[in-house]
């Protein structure tokens, strides 16, 4: 007698973005029967709202500034009649819709390589009646009854909204709304030095606008290296924004022409818009998670294992909803390492130090594995050089005086463990080192490894060099 196929396994995704698309592939390629209930359209925030526009909008500001950078190289601009231009224009409605249509764009491009690998696509909400049964409700209010041998919740994240500072779309705004406004703000106050908050001030800064970035903390991007946030806030001022450190939002209203944000000690600062930049909390209510056991945190998150498990057996999570690290990178990985645990696939467990983030500032920021705050707290024994990218010949011809590459490696042995990269595509640049760390190269093998002259990534290698092991 021939072999008994065994029963196609079903899985039920709730969430299109990274964490549920990219799980939808991997199930679909291990032959599972898939279904996504998507509400908000594929892709999620990192490609309707965030990642794709923000990242698009901060280029085009990146791009206007290189008219700047031009008049340092010796080039201007003319016009017909041979005066010269002193300034570009930024048309943010026009600059808007290229940013909008290149989002829905890469939401059209998921959605047709779902439909290709045999993914059937929902648009709507779910919710869990039990660990192996999904109920979608329909964009038309129908409902639908899903079997599921895996769930994957992965429903995202919102942006925070405070009681004293209400977003209404016009001047108050979240990042969701921003791509709304049909001309450049005359002075937009941002509250929040986070990335968020400091990719949206630079970028608005660099589109021309007026900006006052609010900052609770002692120095813009808290969370990061203190050398590349210090090198970011210089570039910040050095460029016309007003920074104010240590100055807490209390609340942000709306006056007949503008808003009005007042500082808890008192001081108002004013503005034409507001956006808000204060956090995000998980969408992980009302889908019935708590109802079948599955645990979550204070703050709502769902909570997981390294393979995405949650407390229930078969039901997995990935993304933001989990609060592990908020990148869309994370979330895919997140995914793709749920449905191959769930279906029997070879899986490695998530790595956190092999993460390479980006903050799309000018310059940009890039970090892997251990950072200086670890090494200070002797979390990790290593050693660290940092090399100004201004001695960099690339970076001369290039105009690049502001950034540095840091390089951490374990001491005595050279393991490379960490780097942080400041500069124009530090996110390209940071690849190798992210390599390095990934698989325990030492300083001496990248170090060994041949680079282009001139190079940005030049600079890479020398910090290795410096870092060889001495007996």
């Amino acid at each position: 007698m021939g072999a008994v196929n065994a029963p196609q396994p079903s899985v039920v995704i709730l969430g299109g973005g990274p964490g549920g698309y990219e799980a939808a592939l991997v199930a679909a390629q291990l032959g599972a029967s898939v279904t996504v209930v998507d509400r908000d359209g594929l892709g999620g925030a990192a490609v309707l709202t965030d990642c794709v526009p923000s990242k698009a909008l901060i280029s085009t500001a990146d791009f206007r500034s290189q008219f700047e950078t031009a008049s340092d190289l010796g080039l201007h601009l003319e016009d017909h009649e041979g005066d010269e231009v002193s300034d570009s224009v930024a048309e943010l409605l026009a600059v808007n819709r290229r940013v909008m249509a290149l989002a829905a764009a890469q939401s059209r491009d998921i959605g047709e390589r779902l439909a290709s690998d045999g993914v059937e696509v929902l648009r709507g909400t779910g919710r869990l009646l039990s660990p192996s049964r999904v109920e979608a409700t329909l964009e038309d209010g129908s409902t639908r009854a899903l079997d599921a041998d895996v769930v994957l919740v992965a429903t995202g994240a919102t942006p925070r909204v405070m009681d004293t500072a209400r977003p209404d779309g016009e001047r108050i705004l979240t990042w969701q709304q921003i791509y709304e406004l049909p001309e450049l703000p005359e002075h937009l106050v941002v509250v929040g030095s986070g990335v968020t908050g400091a990719e949206l001030a630079q970028a608005y800064l660099g589109l021309g606008a007026r900006v006052t970035l609010v900052s609770s903390r002692d120095r813009v991007l808290p969370g990061e290296d203190a050398d590349a946030a210090t090198v970011i806030e210089d570039v910040f001022r050095k460029r016309g924004m007003e920074v104010l450190g240590r100055s807490r939002m209390e609340s942000v209203r709306r006056t007949d022409d503008g808003v009005v944000v007042r500082l808890v000690d008192g001081r108002q600062v004013e503005g034409s818009h507001a956006l808000l930049a204060v956090g995000s909390v998980p969408q992980t209510s009302g889908l019935g998670l708590e109802e079948v056991g599955v645990a979550l945190s204070e703050s709502g998150h769902v909570v997981t294992d390294r393979v995405s498990r949650t407390s229930v057996r078969g039901v997995y999570a990935a993304g933001d909803c989990t609060g592990v690290l908020p990148l869309a990178s994370v979330a895919a990985m997140q995914g793709r390492i749920a449905m191959a645990h769930a279906l029997g696939d070879a899986v490695a467990p998530l790595n956190l130090r092999g993460v390479s983030a980006n903050i799309f500032t000018d310059p940009e920021i890039a970090t892997v594995g251990y950072s200086q705050k670890d090494v200070d707290d002797d979390t990790v024994d290593a050693t660290c050089v940092m090399l100004p990218l201004a001695t960099n010949p690339r970076a001369k011809m290039q105009g690049i005086t502001d950034g540095f590459v840091k390089l951490f490696a374990r001491r005595g042995v050279g393991t490379v463990v960490g780097g942080v990269v400041v500069a124009p595509k530090a996110s390209e640049l940071i690849y190798p080192v992210t390599i390095a760390v990934q698989h325990g190269l030492t300083v001496d093998q990248l170090a060994g490894t041949f680079t282009v002259y001139p190079s940005l990534s030049g600079s890479i290698a020398e910090a290795a060099r410096q870092l060889h092991p001495r007996g």
